[in-house]
């Protein structure tokens, strides 16, 4: 809900209802008492007929039922009733002008039409004191209406009976616009902080979601990386001990040992994974055990696993933020074994790491020809997914593609601050 935008006060729901017709039958009961009690002093000699008194007291009360649905026309005839009550001789003072401040201020608090709602209570308010001035003047004349008040002079004591009358009247009036107003603006801006309220609410209810959606992705990379890489490690190790096992044993045992190597290097990152997951406190304590400094390793493991692989390291070698390293490294790792699985048996790899300037990037290539693009693209794309979102995290690029002469080609460019940077940083490959 916007600030300046329009505000409707919605309307009162069953149980307000009920509470305006309770208020409307206890002042309709009360008027009535309190008018018996009135005439029974004496003080109206001239009392108005049974039905005038029904007429101009139920006037005054009954429609306070509906006061909160519809306003301006509960007002309009309260006010009638206010005066026939008051014109024609009904003894009751005390319950009409409670009634009738009641429905001018329910114009205030609750006529949806604020222009209306204004003109409303401006045009009874200035008939009543019309009605009253001009009642004082014609009492002025009267030798019967209050006895024994002197009537001369500008400072008689009629005249200050007058001005005690006006003053009292547009207090009266002033008192139900005000508190009219007040609670109408009141309810207004209690409208807006709820509404506020829910939009806050609601923001962090989408900032959580989108918060354990990231962490959803970082997980599924994480796992993507460590089971894809040293699982189709085993495999090609497993299948390959499995053909050479009675021809060669000797070679078939050394398969294995890659196998096995590869099953404690695997458990031992998904424990590390499992430890940051329990405990996310000790992920920025923990050494980085993974990054550009160990694509040696990466090479030596892709050509244990009979995947020719080479690495050139071209430009000046210096250290590059923590995050970017590991990103990186993914990349190469993810890329390898993408060559192992789709590039054909035989096919070689070459990795690169560049230094430059502003930037380092890696690129892995192969030579793979016994498969096409088409064939490659049968996979579940989630290696290249996970490649961009991890270096677009880290503001960089990726591109994947054929190669003209035939093979794969994976580069992925990361931009660095110059190194006097004070971010976190790798050691750089030696």
């Amino acid at each position: 809900m916007h600030e300046h935008a329009e505000w409707s006060r919605p309307s009162p729901g069953r149980s307000g209802r009920r509470a305006d017709l309770v208020l409307a039958l206890v002042l309709a009961v009360a008027s009535v008492t309190t008018a018996l009690l009135y005439a029974r002093t004496g003080m109206y000699p001239g009392a108005a007929e049974p039905w005038v008194w029904a007429v101009g007291l139920g006037l005054t009360t009954l429609p306070l039922a509906l006061r909160r649905r519809y306003p301006v026309p509960v007002a309009l005839a309260v006010s009638a009733g206010f005066f026939i009550c008051g014109q024609f001789g009904v003894p009751e003072v005390l319950i009409i002008n409670i009634s009738l401040f009641c429905a001018l201020y329910t114009v205030g608090a609750w006529e949806r039409r604020r222009t209306l709602a204004l003109w409303a209570r401006v045009g009874i308010g200035t008939a009543m004191m019309v009605w009253l001035i001009i009642g004082l003047i014609v009492a002025s004349s009267s030798t019967e209406a209050l006895e024994g008040v002197s009537r001369s002079g500008i400072f008689s004591a009629y005249a200050t009976y007058a001005v005690i009358q006006i003053i009292t009247n547009l207090l009266y009036f002033g008192g139900a616009y005000f508190f009219g107003e007040r609670s109408w603006h009141a309810a207004r801006n209690q409208a807006l902080l709820e509404a506020r309220g829910r939009e806050l609410e609601l923001e962090r209810q989408t900032s959580a979601a989108q918060a354990v959606a990231l962490d959803r992705l970082s997980i599924a990379r994480e796992l993507h990386d460590v089971v894809a890489h040293h699982v189709s490690v085993m495999g090609i190790q497993a299948a390959a001990a499995r053909r050479t096992l009675e021809r060669d044993p000797a070679r078939s045992a050394a398969a294995l040992g890659v196998v096995e190597e590869s099953a404690g290097t695997a458990v031992d990152e998904l424990r590390r994974l499992l430890l940051t997951l329990r405990d996310p406190a000790k992920e920025a304590s923990a050494p980085t055990t993974i990054g550009v400094a160990h694509l040696a390793e990466l090479v030596a493991d892709a050509q244990s696993s009979g995947t020719p692989a080479t690495l050139i390291v071209a430009g000046e070698p210096r250290p590059i933020p923590m995050l970017v390293d590991v990103a990186l490294y993914r990349v190469v790792q993810e890329a390898l074994t993408n060559i192992r699985k789709h590039a054909g048996r035989g096919a070689a790899a070459e990795v690169r790491l560049r230094f430059g300037e502003e930037s380092v990037e890696v690129e892995i290539s192969d030579d793979g020809v016994r498969q096409e693009l088409s064939q490659r693209s049968r996979g579940s794309g989630l290696g290249l997914r996970g490649m961009r979102e991890r270096i677009g995290a880290v503001g960089g690029t990726v591109f994947a593609g054929r190669r003209e002469r035939g093979g794969f080609l994976v580069r992925a460019a990361v931009p660095i601050a110059p190194a006097t940077s004070a971010s976190p940083t790798a050691a750089p490959v030696g």
